[in-house]
């Protein structure tokens, strides 16, 4: 019996509710130059350090294995109970379903952002300054009107928020994943994006289509500034995945922003939940959907741009203000509640790192580390210690008492 049926067998159904509140690249390091505090150790929390007083376990989680830096698919399967190295997604098809496409058998996605070109084609800016959601929908729309078709293939392209976009290529005999079409850093050149298998003819068919789609779309976006130019990651097609539901007994649901949050919840089965645009009308939904479902999926984003951006103030700002609508969630609070990230994102490394990430567990057999904030510094003394991300979700159901005893 392997563990996944272990659990399986010992899952018993309760009307426990379990809340997993994600703030999105939430850990972070401690730097003489932020006088050795991070963005959640600055910042003022009285909610969070209530309900770490009123009794919390907390600990730290690796998200994928020591040393390896995941990206938000990745990061959010494994909180989400998945291996991250046995269920391998495209960024592409994660985005794609977020923003409601519905893929078909053969489809290619890729997750695209506007990108800052000079005139050499070098990148020296990887986000076009995240222009505002209306430019990027009027590019798109430019790209759409002159790119319908590559050959046979029909190429499907449609704004995200921000400079984010999906670029869809539908057509027979296609397959990935490809490599990334962007450099990961300013100054250098756009890769060309290759197959991942030499000998696939179908990735080498899907390849030759994105260094298509770049020679047709570049002259298009010759005049645009600041976003005269794109990158392309995650490119690849739907893979097969159990859902939640029947791994956990538990019904999901998804409280997101972000289109990529929410096509990582609806590639795993979670309904996903249309119109909260900020973190207080997010709350404000979970209180309606209370006894719709047993499984709360909620994420906040800022924390995570402001730490790729840098903004140390700023990433504090984005925890306080999350901090200041918890009352809210509170008002029915679960059986179970997990507050983590999905990964670190420290702001003096303006990206996704390997540190673990800080993650704090409630319930009323959780037990209390008796610590006074929720904090990296609490996290590494408490009581969960370091453990793999991809085993959350079943602490919760621990705690949520959803497990018959295992043997005699």
């Amino acid at each position: 019996m392997n563990l996944d049926s272990l659990y399986s067998s010992l899952t018993v159904k309760t009307d426990a509710k379990l809340v997993l509140l994600v703030l999105d690249g939430l850990g972070d390091i401690a730097t003489k130059e932020n006088g050795f505090l991070t963005p959640l150790e600055a910042a003022r929390t009285p909610n969070l350090d209530a309900l770490t007083r009123q009794g919390a376990a907390q600990g730290r989680m690796i998200p994928i294995a020591p040393g390896i830096t995941p990206g938000s698919g990745p990061g959010h399967l494994g909180l989400f109970g998945y291996d991250p190295l046995e269920f391998q997604v495209g960024r592409g098809v994660i985005e794609a379903l977020g923003l409601g496409i519905e893929l078909k058998g053969g489809d290619i996605a890729a997750r695209a952002n506007f990108c800052t070109l000079d005139a050499n084609g070098l990148v020296t800016d990887r986000r076009a300054g995240r222009i505002d959601t209306l430019v990027c929908e009027a590019q798109c729309k430019l790209l759409s009107d002159k790119i319908k078709k590559l050959g046979e293939t029909e190429v499907i392209i449609k704004a995200g928020k921000g400079h984010r976009f999906v670029v869809i290529f539908r057509g027979a005999g296609l397959e990935g994943p490809l490599t990334d079409a962007d450099p990961g850093r300013e100054g250098l050149a756009i890769p060309t994006s290759k197959p991942t298998d030499a000998k696939s003819a179908k990735q080498k068919k899907a390849a030759k289509l994105i260094a298509d789609f770049y020679k047709a779309a570049l002259p298009a976006l010759k005049n645009c500034k600041p976003a005269n130019g794109f990158l392309m990651r995650g490119i690849a097609h739907q893979p097969e995945i159990p859902l939640f539901e029947q791994r956990y007994n538990l019904k999901p649901v998804c409280l997101a922003v972000y289109p990529m949050y929410k096509g990582l919840a609806q590639l795993v089965g979670m309904t996903k939940i249309e119109g909260p645009q900020t973190i207080a009308e997010q709350f404000e939904r979970y209180l309606l959907e209370y006894n719709n479902y047993d499984y709360f999926f909620i994420h906040y984003k800022y924390t995570d741009q402001y730490g790729e951006d840098g903004k140390f103030d700023l990433k504090k700002k984005a925890i306080e203000d999350l901090d200041a609508a918890l009352p809210i969630l509170l008002k029915k609070q679960p059986t179970v509640l997990a507050i983590t990230g999905d990964h670190s994102t420290p702001a003096p490394m303006k990206g996704h790192s390997w540190h673990p990430q800080p993650v704090m567990l409630i319930s009323d057999c959780s037990g209390s580390d008796k610590l006074e904030r929720f904090t990296e510094t609490g996290a590494n003394s408490g009581s969960l210690g370091i453990f793999e991300a991809k085993y959350l979700v079943r602490l919760m159901q621990a705690n949520a008492r959803m497990f018959d005893k295992f043997g005699a």
